[in-house]
């Protein structure tokens, strides 16, 4: 894909008979995703942590387009419990999936332990999507051109697993906590990726991050230094939410998208710009750091991945 092209959301096939998840739509990217899906006709679940929330970002996605095929379904991915309630639901109800976008995420709160007892950050931003995937993959591999699209973020460059202290009890810092669970979305989107095409799987795993794009992730970070330097002093630099959506709408609908590889802005620093293929860190598409967060993603989840190698 050329960078030339500016691929918009214009572009985006009909989407009338697919039906897609998106987590964390009730604002941000997920609210822009949901959107844009919805405005070609695709059915969409709107997966968020407040229903409140969820309910009025769909009047706002109908306000727009009237008849868009909206669902509102609870998931909060922090709580384990809750991402195999909304499974089960939505197996209970929905035959098949062809679009899975893993894009809920929290950013650089003060050290916060999930229900099950994991660091906020690694449990929302990873384990939750992990489990999620794995309990609906069954679902993807019935629908049709199927795929599982991962946001992580150009700090996974920076990120590394804090093997030895993964919930951060003997030391603690915001943001290379989260730069740790931005590292984990890539390294899983990569071999999720690997394990599909080494089983033969049809559903591809793709990866994309949205640049630096205003969302409530940094507004709303109670970290006083993260939130005056991401939503104040670089705010005059940052993208629209529907701008910063593009890559990770890309990756979930052109033609021509391959598994495993990795969508974001074309522009100075991937800050900004129209979709384009980047590259993944060396150490993310490392096999043993893949074969190792695997491991440890299903004993701390108890969700394996059935048919995958």
């Amino acid at each position: 894909m050329s960078k030339k092209q500016h691929w918009t959301a214009d572009q985006i096939p009909d989407q009338s008979t697919r039906v897609s998840v998106v987590t964390g739509a009730s604002s941000g990217l997920g609210l822009a995703t949901a959107r844009a899906l919805a405005r070609k006709s695709g059915q969409v679940i709107l997966a968020v942590r407040d229903e409140a929330k969820g309910r009025l970002a769909a009047a706002r996605i109908t306000a727009d387009h009237p008849g868009a095929a909206l669902e509102v379904r609870r998931l909060d991915l922090a709580d384990l419990d809750s991402v195999r309630e909304f499974a089960d639901g939505l197996r209970a109800d929905h035959p098949r999936l062809d679009v899975l976008v893993n894009n809920a995420g929290v950013m650089a709160p003060p050290r916060t332990l999930s229900a099950q007892g994991h660091e906020l950050q690694f449990a929302c931003n990873h384990l939750g999507h992990f489990a999620l995937t794995g309990l609906l993959l069954d679902l993807l591999a019935e629908g049709s051109d199927s795929r599982v699209v991962t946001v992580t973020s150009t700090n996974h460059r920076q990120g590394r697993l804090h093997l030895d202290d993964l919930s951060g009890e003997r030391s603690y810092s915001p943001m290379g906590f989260y730069n740790q669970s931005k590292f984990a979305n890539a390294v899983f989107g990569w071999e999720l990726h690997r394990r599909l095409a080494a089983s033969g799987g049809s559903v591809r795993s793709v990866l994309a991050h949205p640049g630096y794009t205003s969302t409530n992730l940094q507004k709303g970070t109670p970290v006083a230094l993260v939130k005056v330097l991401f939503g104040r002093v670089l705010a005059p630099l940052a993208q629209s939410p529907e701008q910063g959506a593009l890559p990770q709408l890309y990756a979930a609908t052109a033609p021509g998208v391959n598994s495993g590889e990795f969508i974001g802005p074309g522009g100075f620093a991937e800050l900004r710009g129209a979709p384009t293929r980047v590259r993944l860190s060396t150490a993310a598409a490392d096999p043993e750091t893949g074969r190792r967060l695997w491991q440890l993603s299903e004993d701390l989840t108890d969700v394996r991945f059935l048919n995958l190698i």
